[in-house]
């Protein structure tokens, strides 16, 4: 698969070869949807917490005797059945969320999240980006520029850079609708996410081979 490389001031400059092991892997939506089900579980922290009867202050005396009130017994006033008493099955912060998935098939997920990008025109190669400072306002002229070229461009573009790039990490902090990540570092979440994706042509070497260490 062949695709368009631009330049920052968003005009055509040539044509890129994508890997087609990465870039035309048919889509399997149950796969997909699997992986990113773990991927949402696996980031999930327990906020919720409620407290059984022995953490609940309080409850050491007994109510009243065992015997003789006519009463049903009772040994605390912190037992699940009194008001102001434990909670039985309610939610603990020490729950463990974490689900497992083969490495191949997380792999094959991100790929196939990776070709549908690059189906729908969405996966934008740029030969470099080179910022005379790294401000906010020299990244926002990029943008604007591939704006003007590409198509379906979107409002949250994914920024895939090779290596980390201070410059780069700088210009883009106060852009809330652009999300950065290293080529070494992608995950389907944020490629899903995103309404297209801006590639350095130096990232996608380190793609292949952050990805293609063994047979997909």
């Amino acid at each position: 698969m062949k695709t368009s490389l631009y330049n920052q001031q968003g005009e055509v400059i040539g044509e890129v070869e994508l890997n087609s092991k990465i870039f035309e892997v048919k889509l399997n939506e149950h796969l997909l949807a699997e992986a990113v089900r773990i991927q949402q579980s696996n980031a999930r922290g327990g906020t919720s917490h409620t407290k059984t009867r022995g953490e609940v202050s309080g409850g050491g005396k007994k109510p009243w005797k065992q015997k003789g009130t006519g009463r049903a017994r009772a040994g605390s006033t912190r037992s699940p059945i009194w008001r102001h008493g434990g909670i039985t099955f309610g939610p603990r912060n020490n729950r463990n969320w974490e689900l497992k998935i083969n490495k191949k098939a997380k792999t094959a997920a991100l790929f196939m999240s990776l070709s549908d990008k690059a189906k729908e025109n969405q996966f934008i190669i740029i030969d470099q980006i080179a910022l005379d400072q790294p401000k906010t306002k020299e990244f926002v002229k990029v943008l604007a520029a591939l704006k003007k070229g590409v198509k379906d461009f979107g409002n949250k573009p994914l920024l895939v850079m090779p290596k980390k790039d201070d410059k780069l990490m700088r210009a883009t902090a106060n852009l809330k609708s652009v999300t950065s990540v290293l080529a070494s570092s992608l995950n389907i979440l944020d490629v899903l996410k995103a309404d297209s994706m801006i590639v350095t042509k130096d990232s996608l070497p380190v793609i292949e081979k952050t990805y293609l260490k063994k047979k997909v």
